[in-house]
Formats: C-alpha cells, sequence, structure tokens
C-alpha cells in the first residue's frame, strides 16, 4: 500500500520546486511536483506548483525547506 502523501512547500513556479525538491532528496526525502495547471502550464501562474513528500517525512521536509529559506 502506497503511503499517503503531504504538500509540504507551495510555489509559483516549477523552477523554485525543483531547487526544493533538491534540498529535500539530498537529506535522503523522496519528494514529488505536481504542478497546478496540469496539462495547462500556463495555469500554473494562477495555481502554483506544490511539493509533496510521504506523510512519515513530511515533519523533517518541512524543518529542512525552513532552514534553507532563512
Amino acid at each position: 500500500m502506497e503511503e499517503k502523501q503531504v504538500v509540504v512547500g507551495e510555489y509559483e513556479n516549477e523552477i523554485d520546486a525543483e531547487i526544493a525538491k533538491g534540498h529535500l532528496e539530498v537529506s535522503g526525502i523522496s519528494a514529488s511536483i505536481i504542478k497546478g495547471g496540469g496539462m495547462l502550464p500556463a495555469l500554473q501562474n494562477t495555481e502554483g506548483v506544490q511539493l509533496v513528500v510521504a506523510e512519515t517525512q513530511a515533519e523533517k521536509a518541512k524543518k529542512i525547506l525552513h532552514a534553507k529559506s532563512h
């Protein structure tokens, strides 16, 4: 059974989300990006991009992202 995924970050564009994903993966946390625009990339500007991780890794991921943003 696949573990529940939770949002740990929301970004204005895919590039920022990819950078954050890289920070997590270097720390051993697998992350995925969900594009708000789906098949319409232009909608990313209005719906944003979400970064998700397994629920069991969410707290650690949030701490890493918080540290990297300051």
